[in-house]
């Protein structure tokens, strides 16, 4: 099958607005499904949700907290939304879904119009597609993470730069894509990443790349002014902290300027402390888990290429800056599969003239629906062989997170959702494997969000331990954390006190049995068992086991299991 016109528009490209209507409410539905079903889940969840809720407590705007200690870790934005969405709604537990909600329907909408822009309505309907079909996509924007929202504004940023370099020579949308790159900035710190798309900018004119919008007398001026929208927000920002910072008197404020300004950005980029990969990692992560996008890359380095040899701006600028996205976060030896989700777009809008094509390749079609039936079979297998004891993992699970019967309807949704796969595919065969995976992928995230977060919740997150604390402590008894996650906080019930996040396990149970010594009838501490505080006698006189969440067990303490802890 030819790809010489299928990035030209026309009446092949034109398509009825309920197709497009019915294309934005299933990816609705698919985001929404389990939204208000769970509370904030570890890792990131709790501690974002908590920076929120301490923002909106004390109206430290400025200062991001965790419990008393000032939280570096991220610039202020997204905590900001999260904010305004608990203040729509009322509750952590419906809002906190809400920034990442809103951003996956954003970028699904920015790719598809931009697609439509450079190509057709059905060009622009496949980019979309691609992005809501990569498995990446929907289990990142399913989750309160920083990099919904961040991959909101770069595909933002980058659509409004886009048109103004190949659709329509307008600086108010370059300004604008500039001041949301600044925004992405003080969002999580490569905000900026939108920019790298005009880096080979310089290349495009010399060797004649069209359609872009000619360079003019007076640009320099205004691309000048570009870059001051991009400082804009950052300056704002920057200001404000610095000025408090340094005025306040407060030490703790100069050290959260060292923090975020320096370790937090070149430092962690340079010389990070963790989630060290291979150069090749990103590779890996493209292949597995932007499937079943990725296989149409067997289809899609001829059209590339011969895009580059017409020049096409349209196919290259997004190709090019998906690339560079790639390799800026590759040279950091730093990595998590979540840091190139911006170049998702991207790259499906650089496919979005030729999935039409690719997808009635034979041989596609034959690939994909080879990986419709073979989800179907590792998900039946693997829930068949939990509801017959024969599977570890599933073991495994159930004694790290304390689960019960209620597992078995885990078990179940994965047996189901095989079927469904299986039927599909079995059923559409070659010719509807389109509708297959569409079917089995459907069926994957409904199930996950409408039967896999309330069952895992209770062991993922901390609300069911918390309240029986609070109920086993009894009333008027104050609770002290020591070697606690964010959740414990965020969730707690009644009065609780902490001992610092960051200081080391045995200063904080120091510091805890001091502060319960002072009044050792209204006072406990709830301590996480681990090796670093093996002095306290767990099981012994003084404690009061609580259920297993989070893959911890947890103890009510009071002064008599404390005796071996020498304290200062």
């Amino acid at each position: 099958m030819s790809y010489s016109n299928a990035s030209e528009s026309g009446a092949g490209g034109a398509l009825k607005p309920s197709a497009v209507l019915w294309f934005f409410a299933i990816a609705f539905v698919l985001l929404f499904a389990g939204y208000g079903l769970r509370d904030p889940w570890p890792a990131d969840e709790p501690r974002f949700v908590l920076v929120a809720k301490q923002m909106v407590e004390s109206g430290q705007w400025l200062f991001p907290h965790r419990g008393q200690e000032l939280y570096p870790d991220k610039p202020p934005v997204y905590f900001w939304l999260l904010s305004a969405a608990h203040a729509l709604t009322g509750s952590w537990r419906w809002s906190f879904l809400l920034p990442s909600l809103l951003s996956g329907m954003a970028v699904l909408w920015l790719t598809f119009d931009l697609g439509r822009r450079l190509w057709n309505p059905r060009s622009g309907l496949w980019a979309a597609v691609a992005v809501l079909a990569s498995l990446q996509f929907l289990y990142q924007f399913k989750r309160a993470q920083i990099d919904p929202t961040l991959v909101a504004m770069t595909t933002a940023s980058f659509y409004l730069i886009a048109r103004h370099l190949l659709e329509r020579r307008d600086w108010r949308l370059l300004y604008a894509g500039f001041l949301l790159a600044g925004l992405g900035v003080i969002t999580k710190g490569v905000g900026f990443l939108p920019l790298l798309a005009l880096a080979p900018l310089a290349l495009y004119r010399r060797y004649g790349f069209a359609p872009l919008t000619p360079a003019q007398p007076g640009d320099v001026w205004r691309w000048t002014a570009a870059f001051g929208f991009l400082l804009l927000p950052i300056a704002l920002w920057l200001g404000a902290i610095v000025t408090l910072g340094l005025t306040s008197g407060n030490p703790e404020h100069a050290e959260y300027l060292n923090n975020i300004l320096f370790k937090q950005t070149a430092e962690r980029y340079a010389n990070p402390w963790h989630h060290h990969e291979p150069f090749w990692y990103f590779a890996e992560i493209i292949a597995l888990f932007w499937l079943p996008f990725s296989l149409a890359g067997f289809w899609l380095w001829r059209p590339w290429r011969a895009a580059f040899a017409q020049r096409d701006l349209r196919v290259v600028l997004p190709l090019v800056w998906g690339l560079l996205v790639v390799l800026f976060f590759s040279l950091s030896s730093g990595k998590r599969d979540m840091y190139i989700l911006p170049a998702l777009p991207a790259f499906a809008l650089a496919a979005a003239p030729y999935l039409q094509a690719v997808s009635e390749r034979a041989g596609f079609r034959r690939l994909l629906l080879a990986f419709v039936l073979l989800l179907g079979v590792l998900l039946a297998g693997l829930g068949a062989a939990a509801l017959h004891g024969q599977a570890g993992f599933a073991d495994k699970l159930i004694a790290e997170r304390g689960l019960g019967e209620e597992v078995r309807w885990l078990w179940w949704m994965l047996c189901a959702v095989g079927a469904i796969a299986l039927l599909a595919g079995l059923w559409l065969r070659t010719r509807g494997a389109l509708a297959a995976a569409a079917i089995a992928l459907s069926g994957v995230w409904l199930g996950y969000g409408l039967v896999a977060h309330p069952v895992l919740d209770a062991s993922s997150s901390a609300a069911a331990l918390m309240q029986r604390a609070y109920v086993q402590a009894g009333p008027g008894t104050e609770i002290g954390l020591v070697a606690w996650k964010e959740q414990n906080l965020l969730q707690a019930r009644g009065r609780v006190t902490e001992f610092g996040f960051r200081r080391a396990e045995r200063e904080q149970l120091e510091r805890g049995i001091a502060w319960m010594a002072q009044s050792p009838q209204t006072r406990v501490l709830m301590v996480n068992e681990i090796t670093a505080l093996d002095c306290v006698d767990f099981g012994g006189t003084g404690t009061l086991p609580l259920e297993k969440a989070n893959r911890r067990s947890w103890w009510l303490v009071n002064v008599q299991a404390v005796t071996r802890c020498q304290t200062p």
